[in-house]
């Protein structure tokens, strides 16, 4: 085992290491105060360019029972083995653990915690520590608890928000002179504040100067969320606080909290504060704090003994709720209780003796329950759940559960312990935001960032594309769960459709409560503080993402029942839009949809246009036809006559409009210039070039490049630039035979290598605006041959929302389609288990520092697991199945390994796993 070692001082590292020619190297890296301590730790890999190690080990860390490597420099202190693991992508261990274990072991050790954990060390303010709350989330499906400090309340650096799938409430604030009405995932009560203080003096809060050190550690193996602090007060007490915190994954209304106190240097009185604060509202977004944001009425407060419980109700969607607390004293010292409400606050207080290291464990469990899930009464329903609450069961639950989610969601990387420990947090957040226990009983989807935070309102959005087929692939039941989300707000699309003159159903860019269209008519640019214009709304393209789940949850999962009973709905009243929607073009004699934009936000219209919108969105118009030609095979072959024809007859389809619709698939117009370079919408091509080099030298990050235009008095619809891959996208959603089938079908046969043109094209335009872009260049680049810019495209979406990439966003919520949508990219690309045609196809593009890759999948009721390795593919099935393997059908002996061997090659030897 090749191992570097660091001794680290107050002013500079001394870095040991052997070199190429089996030399020992020692270098001196000064610490410069003036840079960061990111920048200075980069030092470190300059230094070790080129040299090959398996550890570091840290020499003289200072001794944390929370870590084992703390250093102090800089006069502060840092855990620098999570930095060097995060940076190094090899564990970091120290000194001390080496001589305890020997150095095999103590690196595998840490390799296998890195693997399993979440971890932040220090205290952090401002969006930083609201970003590192969005990923120590807790839920399950039902609730989601933000990763805060139990101590904290809202302010500037904390954020404890409580959120549950579908509670929305709508408020109108007036803006000059203008009603703006706003729908919010509510900020429920927050029922985890706990405090403490000493000889009943000011109770603890977060501050700076009465904290020493902070740990916090998610173990993504059991769901528990852990929280080590050292305090030192103003009056010189000092304490060990520890918080375990877990959703209950099976009495889905609960959470529980084991708080854990240690006087260090004192004997006396401690005090134990908790409160259910229905004083809350919705801030944690900064941008609509100018909106009335207090959402919910508190109704009722009221205790009984140790439980304590608050009843309220929304202002306009009259959705009830009553979060009641359990407050226990575990030791074995008597302890006096009292109450103390103030308005909308029900707040308790425990006074006790305490002796000097003793520790003292007191537990709060909190159940939330709500009329919208709940049909009997609301206290009762509470009050039962709470007598028979405990933290062990709460914690036994959550175990269990998570237990079962790494038997058959896991996917397991060797060669990349960073990959591997950042795929395990986006499974991780995927089961935080929906469940199949919970979301059996919730009418409701995933919303964009998920049950995190307050960004996009909690509204449900397109990203349900690249989050449900996730969810088809290991818990088929929760994917049609969600599905019928959007099923029971058909005739809210409907009603959306014709209040814009068509027919059929329109799902609206945003989705709430109702189904009805969310997006606002206008948009506060950050950088102007002017309203702008806010069109994103014609983003029609969301009703074909509603379409392709449907069509992808069915062929996965092979459900019949769905497809005819309400998925062939969905698409026949999807389809009768866009029939309603495409015009002739006698001059073409082709059919054009105008009046949309596509995935590409910036672009929401013509410059010196008075009609809003773009015609021929290249993306529109391709799932258009692809729907067209789903629906017609879906017809006779899936969904029996009678019921395909009952479903035509309650979408308004008659025979002569199921013609037309094939007509219309055949004939939709895109703009495709010589080179087989697919514009993006029509006129695309005349708009002018960007310099976006120039850009990027007087601004730095040109993510949102439309803001930044518009600050200056441009427009991007004005330029070929864009948020985000939009004319591509098909490629995306469907294999490359697949897109081209389309393609020709519309009439179109693109030269060879346009494909490449076409990718080179719009990535020299493309600002990545959002984090989704990144994920589709990714995979078009692979299938393009080019893995090195896939790699990076791939690892700056994996990174984005631990590293908090695009400036904040992470502190109102994390990005559920994108961390569904790199698994997704994992399995079907990396692995290349692409299950889009009847058969699953293999042929692995694996990473080549990666050595392995398993996970198990469902298809059509069977479940598989795949281990692939650079050489050999190993398939397991629970049933007799088939898979193709570099063209050559393959059959599958129920519960017997087969093994390929491929190694980069076309099929070689097929031969029985030993």
């Amino acid at each position: 085992m090749k191992v570097i070692s660091l001794r680290v001082t107050d002013d500079a590292i001394v870095l040991a290491y052997v070199r190429a020619n089996k030399q020992r190297q020692q270098s001196v890296i000064a610490y410069d105060p003036q840079q960061s301590i990111g920048d200075n730790l980069e030092k470190i890999r300059e230094r070790l360019v080129g040299i090959n190690f398996d550890v570091a080990v840290i020499e003289n860390p200072l001794a944390y029972e929370f870590s084992d490597t703390i250093v102090g420099i800089n006069h502060q202190r840092i855990d620098i083995g999570l930095a060097l693991t995060n940076m190094l992508n090899v564990p970091a261990v120290s000194q001390q653990m080496v001589k305890t274990l020997g150095l095999a072991k103590a690196a595998a050790r840490k390799q296998f915690y890195n693997q399993w954990h979440l971890d932040y060390y220090g205290q952090y303010t401002g969006k930083r520590n609201y970003g590192q709350e969005s990923m120590l989330t807790l839920g399950n499906g039902f609730f989601g608890l933000r990763g805060s400090y139990v101590e904290a309340k809202a302010d500037d650096d904390n954020y404890p928000g409580t959120y549950v799938a579908g509670f929305y409430n709508q408020l109108t604030t007036k803006i000059n002179d203008r009603d703006v009405v706003n729908e919010d995932l509510v900020n429920l009560p927050n029922g985890q504040y706990l405090t403490f203080g000493v000889d009943h003096q000011t109770p603890f809060k977060i501050k700076a100067e009465n904290i020493q050190d902070i740990y916090r550690s998610l173990d993504l193996q059991t769901g528990e969320l852990r929280t080590t602090m050292l305090v030192q007060l103003a009056t010189g007490h000092a304490l060990r606080v520890v918080t375990t915190k877990v959703a209950d994954m099976h009495n889905w209304h609960q959470y529980a909290i084991r708080y854990q106190l240690t006087p260090l240097n004192f004997s006396g009185s401690l005090q134990i504060y908790s409160e259910i604060d229905g004083s809350v509202i919705n801030s944690n977004v900064e941008r609509y704090r100018n909106f009335n944001s207090r959402h919910f009425d508190v109704t009722e407060m009221s205790t009984a003994g140790h439980e304590a419980y608050l009843t309220g109700q929304t202002k306009t969607s009259q959705i009830k709720f009553v979060v009641g607390s359990k407050l226990t004293n575990c030791n074995d010292v008597p302890t006096e209780l009292t109450t103390h409400n103030r308005p909308d606050v029900i707040a308790q207080e425990l006074s006790l003796d305490v002796t000097q290291n003793q520790s003292y464990t007191f537990e709060k469990n909190v159940a939330l329950f709500t009329s919208l899930e709940t049909t009997t009464d609301l206290m009762t329903a509470t009050a039962n759940e709470l007598h028979q609450a405990s933290f062990q069961a709460s914690e036994q639950h959550s175990d269990d559960f998570w237990q079962d989610i790494w038997h058959s969601a896991d996917i397991q990387i060797d060669g990349d312990l960073t990959s591997q420990k950042l795929t395990r947090v986006n499974i991780f957040h995927t089961f935080v935001s929906a469940t199949q226990i919970a979301n059996q009983h919730l009418d409701a989807s995933v919303g964009a960032r998920g049950l995190h935070g307050e960004a996009y309102r909690g509204h449900v959005f397109w990203d349900e594309m690249f989050i449900i087929p996730f969810y088809t692939l290991h818990y088929p039941k929760l994917a049609r769960q969600l599905l019928m989300y959007r099923y029971h707000r058909l005739d809210a699309a409907k009603k959306y459709a014709a209040s814009e003159g068509y027919q059929g159903a329109m799902f609206p860019w945003q989705s709430g409560q109702y189904g009805d269209e969310q997006s606002q008519f206008v948009h506060l640019n950050p950088l102007t503080q002017q309203w702008d214009p806010d069109n994103s709304r014609l983003q029609r393209h969301v009703s074909l993402a509603v379409a392709y789940n449907v069509w992808v949850y069915y062929h996965l999962a092979n459900d019949r029942e769905f497809m005819q009973k309400y998925g062939i709905q969905m698409l026949l009243d999807i389809a009768r839009f866009w029939v309603s929607k495409a015009e002739y073009n006698s001059m073409t004699k082709r059919y054009d949809i105008k009046k949309v934009m596509g995935p590409d936000e910036f672009h929401e219209g013509y410059p010196n246009s008075d009609e809003e919108g773009l015609t021929n969105n290249a993306y529109t118009n391709i799932m258009v036809s692809w729907l067209f030609e789903t629906i017609a095979y879906l017809r006779g072959n899936v969904v029996p006559e009678a019921a395909f024809t009952k479903a035509m007859q309650a979408a308004g389809i008659n025979d002569a409009l199921y013609q037309k619709m094939g007509t219309i698939g055949h004939k939709l117009t895109l703009d495709v210039d010589s080179a087989g370079v697919i514009g993006q919408f029509q006129g695309y091509f005349k708009l002018p070039t960007l310099n976006f080099e120039n850009y990027r030298k007087k601004y730095g990050d040109i993510s949102r490049l439309d803001r930044i235009l518009k600050a200056e008095g441009h427009t991007p619809d004005a330029y070929q630039v864009a948020k985000q891959a939009d004319a591509l996208m098909a490629f995306y959603n469907f294999d490359l035979t697949h897109v081209n089938q389309i393609l020709k079908q519309m009439g179109y046969d693109l030269p060879n290598e346009f494909l490449t043109r076409n990718i080179e094209y719009y990535l020299h335009r493309t600002t990545h605006g959002s984090t989704l872009s990144r994920i589709v260049y990714a995979v078009l680049t692979l299938v393009d041959g080019n893995m090195d810019q896939s790699w990076h495209l791939f690892s700056q979406a994996l990174l984005s929302d631990y590293y908090d990439i695009q400036g904040g966003t992470t502190a109102e919520g994390i990005h559920l389609g994108v961390m569904a949508a790199t698994l997704m990219l994992e399995t079907r690309n990396y692995a290349g288990v692409d299950e889009l045609t009847d058969m699953i196809n293999i042929a692995p593009n694996l990473p080549a520092h990666w050595r392995s890759i398993a996970f198990r999948q469902y298809f059509r009721g069977t479940q598989y697991h795949f281990q692939i390795t650079q050489k050999a593919i190993t398939v397991t099935a629970d049933q007799a199945a088939k898979v193709r393997v570099a063209g050559h059908e393959l059959l599958l002996t129920a519960k017997q390994p087969l093994t390929v061997d491929y190694q980069g090659q076309p099929l070689t030897t097929i031969s029985k796993a030993k």
